[in-house]
């Protein structure tokens, strides 16, 4: 049986990285031609596009890996059926279930592969691509689904330090972020646990200095002070006295880093488990909906494991014996179930978040859907 599941490997193996490729030099393709517009923007040249599409590779390798790995094992299995190879295992004692745990074993590669790239390399590539065109092209980073009044962003009020007890409630609207994620153009409105407008602070540019602080240069701050009784008072004796100040810079203790607003620059879906649990528990924190983020979590720590769902839906295929064409016509099967997958595991995402479902209820679903589905089919492929 290790020679058998050897021979398996080195095929399926074979032929998934070759699909692989096949797939990454298309999207490659479209990539630049998106990004012929873009040439000659600021110091950004046909070079500079070609690194930039190179470093949006692993996120691609990531997204498609159970598509390719659906459509190699696919090919693999119809060649050995269309060759009689997979007959003559069959009459030699490969049962079904010897198959599954075959395949399952080349799973864990596929596995293995895709946490690595999806965890490790891709996070770390993307976020290295958006900084590199956006200072190639002298702008500032562009925030997905960003109002046109800027970046807001929410946290909690504190003293001295970010371990220090909340005062209240701090709201951060933010310009753009810099190449070098800094920020410009700041203005913070800060409220006590009563919902008392409590200060106002506008900011030229904000410089991240480590331990949850920001250096803030060009400073302008408002206090505002209420009264101390309010009574049956008339405006303007009821009214709050403001103070300002200006300052060449000021310390801000902020939850807000950089990490966290980069995430609002980077697909959800290239970033690591652990950036989205950190940002959702920053979300939670300052009591803002988390529903998505969520949802990309679970999404995260579910989508390796689909590689397995892939495989088992491409076992039927080698029960299924075509002379003629056969092998073209499974690959075309194989390509709109990887379509079908790719389309409903996107749609569940958005349906969960829709109707509130559990996040790990709409992360899981589609993958046991199609788990089902194959189960079923190779269940009616044996009886046959």
């Amino acid at each position: 049986m290790s020679v058998l599941q050897r021979y398996f490997t080195s095929q399926i193996v074979k032929a998934v990285f070759f699909v692989l490729m096949a797939f990454l030099a298309l999207f490659a393709f479209f990539d630049l031609v998106g990004e012929m517009n873009a040439i000659g923007r600021g110091g950004y040249r046909l070079q500079h596009a070609f690194l930039y599409i190179l470093l949006n590779i692993p996120g691609y390798t990531y997204e498609l890996m159970p598509v390719t790995v659906l459509i190699g094992t696919i090919y693999i299995l119809a060649r050995f059926a269309a060759s009689s190879e997979f007959t003559i295992m069959r009459v030699s004692t490969l049962s079904t279930s010897q198959a599954v745990r075959m395949l399952i074993k080349i799973g864990v590669i596929f596995l293995v592969f895709t946490v690595i790239v999806g965890e490790v390399v891709t996070p770390h590539t993307s976020t290295k691509a958006l900084e590199f065109k956006n200072r190639m092209m002298q702008r500032d980073i562009k925030v997905r689904a960003q109002f046109r009044s800027g970046i807001w962003g929410k946290d909690s009020v504190r003293a001295d330090s970010h371990e220090a007890e909340s005062t209240g409630t701090r709201f951060m609207n933010i310009a753009g972020i810099s190449a070098d994620r800094s920020m410009r153009d700041i203005l913070i409105y800060e409220f006590d646990h009563e919902q008392q407008l409590k200060r106002v602070v506008t900011a030229k540019q904000g410089v991240y200095t480590g331990s949850q602080q920001w250096e803030l240069s060009e400073v302008r701050e408002n206090r505002l002070i209420l009264p101390k009784k309010r009574g049956e008072a008339r405006f303007p004796e009821s009214a709050p006295e403001v103070v300002s100040a200006e300052y060449d810079t000021m310390m801000l203790i902020s939850d807000l880093t950089p990490d966290i607003l980069t995430v609002l620059a980077v697909d959800a879906t290239r970033m690591s488990a652990y950036d989205l649990f950190v940002f959702n528990r920053h979300l939670e924190a300052s009591k803002q909906d988390a529903a998505a983020y969520k949802i990309a979590f679970w999404k995260k720590i579910v989508y390796p494991f689909s590689v397995f769902v892939m495989m088992a839906l491409a076992l039927p295929f080698a029960y299924l014996h075509f002379r003629t064409g056969g092998i073209s016509l499974k690959i075309f099967a194989g390509i709109m179930i990887g379509v079908l997958f790719m389309l409903l595991n996107s749609l569940f995402s958005h349906l969960g978040l829709l109707n509130t479902w559990p996040a790990f209820l709409s992360a899981v679903l589609p993958s046991i859907f199609f788990l089902l589905f194959a189960c079923g089919l190779l269940w009616w492929v044996e009886r046959r």
